[in-house]
């Protein structure tokens, strides 16, 4: 099974879901018969609607006489199509509509052999009595794969394109079942149809035929659905093609119109599925009532599969925030709720699926900032209260649904001072304690993301310091999981942030800062690495201590700082000159070797011959290169480099705090040149 996975957001950031898998759970519907399993299976991943089977007929030769009859009723047919009598021809059709039931592929391959597909294309016509049958048959042979293309190859699409227009239902039933299964898994039977513009005269149809509720129109409705869903599977192309013609409000209606008609219902859903992951077709379906709908389908359901089907459709609708605010306002979180409930405590694969479904749509529907705030009511909203108790859950999946749910809550200033003043913190600090030792990774993460983005309005720091948030994530500094290295790294850059008792005591712990030396050369995991250098540079910046900046030179940390400040990122550049800025002023003499070896004032001297180099950058690298002065080998290297013509050309900059700094370093440089 497949299901919503998340990855924990930032303060203003999106988590992501893997796409919803939609069963291929439909062979499609036989006129007055239920739904056969399809003779060739969907791939695993398949959004197809799967072939149409008809139902066989209801007397039938024993299997070696029907296939003697099939043999002559070839010949027959060959030789007599054109001129022989209607009921002639009726006979043979019939003839081979009963080999096909009585065996499908054998029959399939007798057809092929015998060269009968090219006739069919000129029995295919709204004149004749027999058109449902030939179109009848090609349904049932196309149901084989290896059918699909002699169909195409013989012409049969145009004229079962033709067809389409005519007024005869049962005509308009086969003919559906015939391009729908021609079109499955088929690149050239989709070809086929839309180059015949197949496609837009059944969008017509399902329009005109949208509110019809006669059993007869409900089982065309089915049909023309599958047919666009066989039609456009897995194909970006002619999914647009199709939200072009205007498909989605029409299939919304025909969805609140047929409700009751559980086949049709199912269609409708595995064609929402299969055009929901486009972006422009979020777009339309947030402009129609389909939350509405579906909420309302979804409370009727009680089979766990029929379920599984709406929740793979809310699932890619859910990530536009439009759409994620009308599902609120329908009542869906009630059902998520009312469905965590009852599953909690089940050991039922089935009902397990469900919780994590329910508990990963819920977190799903936060990510939306009107939606997260609705559900929020400033803290005093009952769904908010429900997914806090999920926290001192003894279920996993909850415990995760519940931290990353806070994660998402805390995506502004009110909501996370809100929350830190409301015990919050304690809550997340007692979910790690329990999964400090092999623990579950997914949901130290999470936790870890909560308290980071709690931990970003000022007034939280020194709160969440003093309740022992620091102590707690330093737990987690063994990990070698990515993902929780980068969450703990963000949570102790945001908690010292401005904070520099707390700055100093981190900078001095031997253990963590050389734990960020080490990781500062994770190059297979970008964001830990920047995070350890980013976390190695605000130890600096925010303690100013003279005791940190030792602790991180004896650990072999200058040569990352330096590394740091050729980032192509402009506030990791910036970061790093002014934490190597206050490392020259204070420890000059403890770092001078090592920023000797790691060349710079070479670096400083591109950053301010470079013309893309920023403001800050140019400023801050002069400030530096004036600090490097009172080294005698740092002098020398600055002598040796034409300092003095870069930054005279710097006293015109278009930047006055540039300029001024400019006019300062060249009376610096000229002074000790």
């Amino acid at each position: 099974m497949y299901s919503l996975t998340h990855s924990p957001i930032g303060a203003a950031g999106r988590g992501t879901h893997a796409p919803a898998r939609l069963r291929s759970l439909l062979a499609g519907l036989a006129p007055a018969c239920p739904a056969l399993p399809c003779p060739c299976p969907p791939r695993p991943r398949e959004r197809g609607a799967g072939s149409f089977p008809e139902q066989p007929p209801e007397t039938s030769a024993p299997p070696g006489r029907t296939m003697d009859n099939l043999s002559d009723a070839l010949k027959k047919l060959k030789i007599t199509a054109t001129d022989s009598t209607a009921d002639s021809l009726e006979g043979c059709l019939d003839c081979l509509l009963q080999a096909l039931a009585q065996n499908n592929i054998e029959t399939s391959e007798k057809i092929q052999k015998s060269g009968i597909l090219q006739v069919f294309a000129s029995l295919l016509t709204p004149q004749s009595s027999s058109t449902a049958k030939v179109a009848n048959i090609i349904a049932e042979v196309a149901k084989n794969e290896f059918m699909r293309n002699p169909c195409v190859d013989a012409g049969l699409i145009p004229p079962l394109v033709q067809l389409l227009n005519c007024k005869d239902q049962e005509v308009l039933l086969q003919t559906g079942r015939a391009l729908g299964n021609i079109c499955y898994d088929s690149h050239e039977g989709r070809s086929a149809v839309d180059h015949a513009g197949g496609a837009q005269i059944v969008v017509d149809q399902l329009r005109s035929l949208c509110s019809k509720t006669d059993p007869t129109s409900e089982k065309l409705l089915t049909v023309f659905c599958g047919m666009l869903v066989n039609y456009s599977n897995e194909n970006d192309t002619l999914q647009s093609q199709l939200i072009n013609m205007g498909v989605i409000p029409t299939l919304v209606k025909l969805l609140g119109i047929h409700c009751q008609n559980a086949a049709l219902t199912e269609m409708c859903l595995v064609a929402f599925g299969n055009l929901a992951e486009l972006e422009s077709s979020k777009e339309q379906f947030a402009y129609t009532n389909i939350a509405e709908e579906l909420v309302k389908l979804f409370k009727k359901q009680i089979e766990h599969d029929k379920k599984e089907m709406i929740f793979e459709v809310l699932a890619p609708l859910a990530e536009n925030d439009v759409i994620k605010l009308q599902l609120v306002e329908a009542g869906l979180v009630e059902c998520l709720l009312e469905i965590v409930q009852k599953t909690v405590d089940s050991d039922k694969e089935d009902d397990i699926a469900e919780l994590k479904t329910a508990s990963d749509l819920m977190v799903l529907l936060l990510l939306g900032d009107e939606s997260m705030q609705k559900l929020f009511e400033g803290g005093k909203g009952s769904v908010f209260q429900r997914v806090l108790s999920w926290i001192p859950s003894n279920n996993h999946q909850l415990q995760l649904a519940g931290a990353l749910a806070i994660a998402n809550f805390a995506r502004n200033d009110g909501n996370c001072i809100h929350m830190v003043d409301n015990g919050i913190v304690q809550k997340l600090m007692d979910l790690l304690d329990r999964h400090v030792e092999d623990g579950n990774v997914t949901v130290q993460h999470a936790a870890l993301s909560a308290l980071r983005n709690l931990a970003i309005p000022v007034v939280n720091k020194a709160k969440m310091l003093s309740a022992g948030v620091a102590e707690a994530v330093l737990k987690f500094l063994r990990s070698e999981m990515p993902p929780v290295q980068f969450k703990l790294l963000g949570t102790l850059r945001m908690l010292i942030d401005a904070q520099a008792d707390a700055a100093e005591q981190l900078g001095k712990n031997v253990k963590l800062v050389e734990r960020l030396v080490e990781w500062c050369e994770a190059k297979d995991h970008a964001g830990v690495m920047g995070e350890s250098n980013r976390l190695l540079s605000a130890l600096i910046r925010h303690s100013k201590s003279k005791d940190v900046i030792r602790t991180i030179v004896q650990s072999g940390g200058i040569k990352h700082l330096v590394t740091m400040a050729t980032s192509e990122h402009v506030i990791m550049q910036n970061e790093a000159l002014v934490a190597l800025a206050l490392i020259a002023a204070l420890e000059l003499v403890t770092a001078e070797k090592d920023i000797e070896n790691a060349q710079l004032v070479q670096i400083l001297h591109r950053l301010l011959s470079d013309e893309r180099s920023a403001p800050e950058i140019k400023y801050n690298s002069m400030v530096l290169i004036c600090a490097l002065m009172g080294s005698e080998p740092l002098h020398k290297e600055v002598q040796s480099l034409s300092f003095l013509e870069v930054v005279s050309k710097l006293r015109s900059h278009e930047n006055k705090t540039v300029a001024q700094q400019a006019s300062l370093t060249e009376q610096r440089l000229a002074v000790e040149s």
